[in-house]
């Protein structure tokens, strides 16, 4: 199982900052172990969505150009305090993660 993914919400004023920390090796299929010499295969993430109380606010995909362990930020408004934030997210060995946090004021 991968490790939580790491969401801070929080709410300044009317605008909502979101910090989401996506924890993955991010392999892009192109670097080689320096040990055997073989190829590493490609394991990365390639969708993930964010919500606010079930309804969607982003959500995207993503390749081997994304460094590991991906960190993303986005702005909101019309959030509250107490509000529930979900990130989840896919990979290309079909493994997934969702994490959710409660969204506090500042």
């Amino acid at each position: 199982m991968a490790e939580p993914i790491k969401i801070r919400a929080t709410l300044q004023g009317d605008i909502t900052e979101i910090r989401v920390l996506m924890p993955h090796p991010m392999e892009t299929g192109q670097r080689k172990d320096p040990e055997s010499g073989k190829v590493v295969p490609a394991h990365f993430i390639q969708a993930f969505s964010l919500s606010a109380n079930g309804n969607l606010l982003v959500s995207g995909q993503l390749n081997t150009s994304i460094s590991r362990n991906p960190l993303f930020a986005f702005h909101a408004k019309g959030l509250k305090a107490g509000d529930r934030i979900a990130v989840e997210w896919s990979d290309t060995k079909g493994e997934m993660r969702r994490d959710e946090a409660i969204l506090t004021a500042a």
